[in-house]
């Protein structure tokens, strides 16, 4: 009984020491969430609008895009997904469901290209890029620890480089799947179309919009490209850093409450085994002073 009765104290002790940190993890996601919720509020509506800027001119330019390779369509044999995860765990399923995400859309629209090996990975974060790795998916690791130093010089070397590998024709689809920030508790995950520049769809009997160019059409859109799209994916980082932070701070809650419920069944547990030891002991003593007097 002594014995049983210490294996459940060590029991509670190491789920609160666990609380303990799951605690102190959440206030600290809270604090980083708080600044990454502020930059990603102040930066989606200026990019929001730049791409929609970008996917008017390219849609109004009826093919003639500026001599621009960057929104040239043509048949898709190889592609490039940038798969943004984070650099670590305890977040709940949000690495898991981007990964699948990114299995997802290579399983169901670029199965033909993974089957031939022209399917590559650029991984943000060090957990999608452990998982395809061990997976033996076509995965680089060259951009994976952009979140140490999360800058826009960082993400932008990432944009540039794939713009240069597009239009070099080593890819012919550039894709990104990351998480979009709604809330501490929400995030929604989205594959969006990064190269070629998609153009939006016009609407039955809608009137085509005039642009008047000031300069060219050819020097604006050559100099607003490249810039639109480093903003683009900088924007596609600062979603996941968000969405990281509140997804862990999230997870960190409901693992607190957890162990809050895990503490009450064991102490409850533990009275139970104690009041059995004390009224053994005293069975024992009771009969031991019966057993003297007779």
């Amino acid at each position: 009984m002594a014995g049983q009765l210490k294996e459940v104290r060590n029991r509670i002790k190491s789920i609160q020491n666990s609380q303990q940190i799951t605690k102190a993890m959440k206030m600290v996601s809270a604090a980083k969430l708080r600044r990454a919720q502020d930059a990603i509020i102040q930066m989606r509506p200026y990019a929001q609008k730049l791409q929609e800027l970008l996917s008017n001119i390219v849609s109004s330019s009826d093919g003639d895009t500026g001599g621009s390779s960057l929104a040239t369509e043509r048949p898709v044999e190889k592609v490039l997904l940038i798969v943004i995860t984070s650099d670590r765990g305890l977040a709940g399923a949000y690495n898991a469901n981007l990964i699948k995400m990114a299995k997802s859309a290579i399983r169901e629209q670029y199965s033909t290209q993974f089957a031939k090996g022209n399917v590559t990975i650029w991984s943000i974060g060090k957990k999608g890029y452990e998982h395809f790795a061990k997976n033996n998916y076509k995965v680089t690791d060259t951009y994976k620890d952009i979140f140490l130093h999360l800058n826009f010089e960082s993400v932008q070397a990432c944009s540039q480089a794939a713009m240069k590998a597009f239009e070099n024709k080593e890819f012919d689809a550039v894709e990104i799947v990351y998480s979009e920030f709604k809330n501490a508790a929400t995030q929604r995950f989205v594959l969006e179309k990064f190269l070629p520049i998609p153009k939006v769809e016009k609407k039955a009997g809608a009137a085509n919009n005039d642009f008047i160019f000031e300069p060219g059409k050819e020097e604006l859109i050559a100099e607003l490209m490249p810039k639109i799209l480093n903003t683009q994916l900088f924007k596609a980082v600062l979603d996941a850093n968000a969405s990281e932070h509140g997804a862990r701070m999230t997870a960190m809650d409901k693992a607190s409450d957890n162990a809050n419920e895990l503490l009450k069944a064991l102490r409850l547990s533990y009275n139970r085994a104690r009041q059995a030891a004390i009224t053994t002991e005293l069975t024992e003593i009771v009969s031991g002073a019966a057993a003297l007097q007779g």
